[in-house]
């Protein structure tokens, strides 16, 4: 049977540039079969849509998976020079486009462009006998586009020119449910430059800041503000590094990554020791935390609903916030360099980004970096 992504439910939009919520995720891989192999059986994502050789491609190859409200594409190039490839060999596996869904592409690329965006590509229409989408896109930091799509007049798998994928093979999902944020790492001095594009381009507002105080260890530090999109779907982190003893973990993506880009996706689930607890069992790595941690965790964030025993075994962190709190935990890059990885987070009432967790979560980076001697 085929298997459609959900839609994410529309709202009514006030601000004066209207995103409904993202859309998609396309990842540059190396090989998407592999990668799409690792996501479904590691991750627990379900095979969507297919586009390559037999649908008439003949330089690159996707792959299109989905879990609850989460689409993700991974995309290869089928011959050499593309590129696809030249990205892929100045970055390795990276995210190359931050899609958003929206009521009109043109409107919001004319807008976008109008603002200061350096335009990627101009409206385009792409149609089937499904229907008929609009796709329009901008260029952002780094390498990372954001594409603007219009689908309220599609009824397909996913977008014009991909079919079906119905492999035999499928696994269980795991729960997770939608994105919650994307955290892009960038160059020294240039943290407020694109803050202040996501607010000029896009109508972004800042939600909160953090300084070197913040987000700092023994040996390195960072800054971070996190933008948001009208509506409070979009939750875009922007990092850079501050001055330390040590090379920090944004210096280390940036020279493993071969410059800006997104360090990690943070996805949300309702129930994180189960999520979690599913993804161990399936092979994927986490960021460890002293044990120690969980020595006074209630006299640092007060009662919650969780036994502790499980969030220890687990390496489950809390922290909260006057709204409530939340659960988080962090793996292991996903791919052979020291760059992307995804965050595990489940909000109970709390609406920021554990900053109570900051100083365990960064020495136990550092001591993930020391191991691969790059500290």
């Amino acid at each position: 049977m085929t298997r459609t992504a959900p839609a994410p439910t529309a709202v009514e939009n006030t601000d004066a540039f209207p995103i409904n919520g993202t859309d998609y995720m396309e990842m540059l891989v190396g090989n998407a079969r592999q990668s799409a192999l690792f996501y479904q059986t590691a991750m627990g994502f379900q095979p969507l849509a297919y586009a390559g050789l037999s649908t008439g491609l003949r330089d690159r190859e996707s792959y299109v998976l989905v879990q609850d409200k989460i689409r993700l594409v991974l995309t290869s190039p089928l011959v050499p020079g593309t590129d696809i490839g030249k990205l892929i060999d100045q970055h390795g596996d990276t995210v190359r486009t931050v899609a958003l869904w929206v009521d009109d592409a043109t409107a919001a690329y004319e807008t976008a462009v109008a603002r200061g965006a350096t335009a990627h590509f101009a409206p385009m229409t792409e149609s089937d006998e499904q229907g008929t989408t609009i796709r329009s896109a901008v260029k952002s930091y780094g390498d990372v586009v954001h594409v603007f799509v219009e689908r309220s007049n599609y009824d397909g798998v996913f977008l014009p020119g991909f079919v079906a994928w119905e492999p035999s093979y499928r696994t269980e999902p795991v729960g997770l449910k939608f994105i919650d944020h994307m955290v892009a790492n960038v160059a020294e001095g240039q943290m407020n430059r694109w803050v202040q594009w996501y607010a000029d381009v896009l109508g972004f507002r800042q939600l909160v800041s953090f300084d070197d105080k913040d987000i700092s260890t023994k040996f390195t530090a960072l800054m971070s503000k996190v933008m948001s999109n009208g509506n409070g779907r979009i939750k875009f982190p922007i990092n850079e590094p501050a001055p330390g003893l040590k090379k920090s973990q944004i210096e280390e993506y940036l020279e493993f990554h071969g410059g800006p880009g997104i360090q990690h996706i943070a996805v949300a689930t309702d129930d994180i020791v189960q999520t979690v607890t599913a993804l161990r069992a399936r092979g994927i790595e986490f960021l460890r935390v002293p044990v120690t941690y969980y020595d006074d965790l209630l006299d640092r964030v007060g009662q919650i609903d969780e036994a502790i025993e499980p969030l220890r075994e687990l390496g489950i962190l809390v922290d909260r916030d006057d709204e409530g709190y939340l659960l988080q935990i962090f793996t292991r890059p996903i791919g052979s360099r020291p760059t992307v990885f995804y965050e595990i987070i489940q909000r109970k009432g709390a609406t920021s980004f554990g900053k109570g967790n900051f100083k365990a979560l960064f020495e136990a980076i550092e001591r993930e970096q020391a191991l691969r001697g790059t500290l």
